[in-house]
């Protein structure tokens, strides 16, 4: 178990909304955005304590298994009360669950964690994470994109760049250098330029999803292709709270539901 308190700052909370093209407007004692706490409870480690990717390095609450390559797959999240800005708060993360296993593209370890975050003695957020390790990449399958549904009832362009990808790196306190290395993201990992964030995808859902169905009980997500800092994307809506992303080429990078 591993334990961090914050203080849930409203600059910080205003930072986002800009980085997301939002006017900032939050203030202490306003209610947070879903998804907003993932730019809390930092975990800041040296320089000697960081992998090659710019994570902290494994072991710990997360095993190393001797896979080099991080994604986040996924999560699942549970909306109990709402966290208000301005007051402390306590993130309590648990490792649910890790193990190996063999994929058409190498060993594969995966690693859930819970997160659950706890204000005024009450658990208001569970956030559970679902991270993938992968073998360095020597040529082998890479996953093929499954196509996107096209049965959206509307849907919302958006573009990605460095300056955007840079920022939410930051706010989130994410050194994974997918994100700003356009050399390592292609030289080492492979990828076609700067990888968009899961969770950015994840949280521009959201939005889509807290301005259809106003405060959120469950959100759950899955990525399923990377998406590139220099496309663009559609975000889908469909109004049984079915979401998801749709690349340029008409494969699908997330799928998600909301309720």
């Amino acid at each position: 178990m591993q334990t961090i308190s914050d203080v849930l700052d409203p600059a910080r909370a205003k930072a986002l909304e800009a980085t997301l093209g939002d006017a900032p407007k939050l203030e202490s004692g306003d209610l947070l955005p879903a998804f907003f706490h993932q730019v809390y409870f930092w975990d800041p480690q040296p320089p000697d304590r960081l992998g090659r990717d710019g994570h902290p390095g494994l072991g710990g609450l997360i095993p190393d298994m001797g896979l080099p390559r991080r994604m986040w797959a996924g999560g699942e999240l549970e909306f109990y009360a709402p966290l208000i800005l301005g007051q402390s708060a306590e993130r309590r993360s648990y490792r649910e669950n890790a193990e190996i296993k063999q994929g058409r593209s190498g060993k594969l370890g995966f690693v859930t964690l819970r997160h659950e975050i706890w204000q005024a003695k009450s658990c208001c957020v569970i956030d559970r994470q679902n991270l993938v390790y992968r073998e360095d990449s020597v040529g082998g399958l890479k996953p093929q994109a499954p196509p996107a549904a096209e049965n959206e009832d509307f849907g919302e362009t958006v573009t990605f760049n460095s300056t955007l990808l840079f920022r939410y790196s930051a706010l989130t306190f994410n050194g994974h250098r997918i994100h700003y290395d356009g050399s390592y993201a292609r030289d080492v990992e492979g990828y076609g330029g700067r990888v968009v964030h899961g969770p950015l995808l994840a949280q521009l859902l959201m939005r889509m999803a807290e301005r259809e169905l106003g405060k959120l009980k469950r959100f759950e997500f899955r990525a399923t292709a990377p998406v590139m800092d220099f496309e663009t994307a559609e975000l889908c809506w469909r109004k049984d709270g079915a979401c998801w992303v749709r690349r340029k080429d008409g494969n699908q990078a997330m799928i998600a539901k909301a309720s």
